[in-house]
């Protein structure tokens, strides 16, 4: 791959003409994250892990109708979750916003959700409150937004530390930029035995997460025993992980290839987790274009889906690099177990 830098804000929003908004409610723990373009944008999606939670994705499918969308949520809650999905619709009809079919506009939503219903946060709720955080994310949407423990990140765990909501950019020789979004909630660590450094060490940017560099001492190891699971009061077979992703580019991709940039960036995800994509997790990669014009050639999309899965690693370290301490925290963060003195 040609020379690449990270673009101005390192964030998925360096992709132009995306946004993204986040809410969250930290009595409860959790919250919700909204990519929205400033106009429809192409998507597909790649599932790997065993046990996803979505909304709206089988549209995405290459032979589906439909090839764009307004909006995707990344949302905490599980299935309670998906219903972030419908305030985003809701807030975007507001708008004007959606797929015309007849004197009617229908904005296509697709989501995903983490499981976050046992992270030491209420869950006493009467009504649903992912409808009302999913209008509230999408308001707020910016080109600029914080990572860590806000939007879908608030209530996410890893398998070591707590989680978080991560995103980093790389723009290519010829101009391109491709971005990352994620919400690390997952069952592998991210980090490697010692908890200091993170398997996606090789591919950091400066010292976007840390400069702990590389582990040398990591080799072929076991997992140390989950910090996660021992707080959740689980046996491992209750499924309550996940990672969730966005990779955007602002070239010129058709479906089939967002789909393609889609199974790609899981390369990305399995650098930086150990293990990934396992049977108890709903690891998800959702992939997004927003340029126009003719799709751009085989040599171009290489290049472009290789800087994916580098932008998904740096995403999931600084993520979990970026999370901050709150009241009734299960786990403690990756800066708090490394403080020196």
């Amino acid at each position: 791959m040609a020379a690449v830098s990270k673009g101005p804000r390192n964030l998925i929003t360096d992709v132009a003409g995306l946004r993204v908004g986040n809410a969250q409610d930290d009595h409860i723990k959790t919250g919700t994250t909204v990519l929205v373009g400033d106009k429809p944008f192409t998507a597909s999606v790649h599932v790997m892990g065993g046990a996803p939670g979505t909304k709206e994705t089988d549209l995405l499918a290459p032979d589906k109708t439909v090839e764009q969308v307004d909006a995707l949520v990344l949302s905490g809650g599980s299935a309670f979750g998906l219903d972030a999905c419908s305030g985003v619709m809701d807030g975007l009809r507001a708008m004007g916003r959606g797929f015309p079919v007849g004197t009617m506009n229908i904005p296509i939503v697709p989501g995903a959700i983490i499981f976050d219903l046992i992270n030491g946060g209420a869950k006493d709720w009467d009504e649903n409150p992912y409808r009302a955080l999913g209008r509230e994310a999408l308001q707020s949407a910016s080109e600029q937004f914080t990572t860590g423990t806000t939007g879908a990140g608030t209530g996410a765990m890893a398998a070591m530390q707590k989680g978080g909501l991560g995103s980093a950019s790389l723009v290519l020789a010829d101009g391109t930029t491709v971005g990352a979004l994620v919400v690390v909630n997952a069952l592998g660590s991210v980090t490697t035995p010692g908890d200091k450094h993170f398997w996606a060490a090789p591919f950091e940017m400066d010292t976007e997460f840390g400069g702990a560099g590389p582990d040398t001492n990591a080799g072929l190891v076991s997992p140390e025993p989950s910090r996660k699971e021992h707080a959740m009061m689980l046996q491992a077979n209750e499924g309550a992980n996940t990672t969730i992703a966005i990779i955007a580019t602002d070239a010129a991709l058709t479906k089939t290839q967002c789909h393609r940039l889609a199974v790609t960036a899981h390369d990305g995800m399995a650098r930086a987790i150990v293990p990934s994509h396992t049977p108890l997790d709903g690891d998800l990669v959702f992939g997004v274009a927003t340029g126009e014009g003719p799709p751009v050639d085989q040599s171009q999309f290489r290049e472009i889906a290789a800087a994916g899965a580098v932008c998904l690693s740096r995403a999931i370290a600084r993520g979990v690099y970026d999370a901050t301490a709150a009241p009734g925290d299960l786990l403690p963060t990756y800066q708090d177990m490394n403080r020196k003195g």
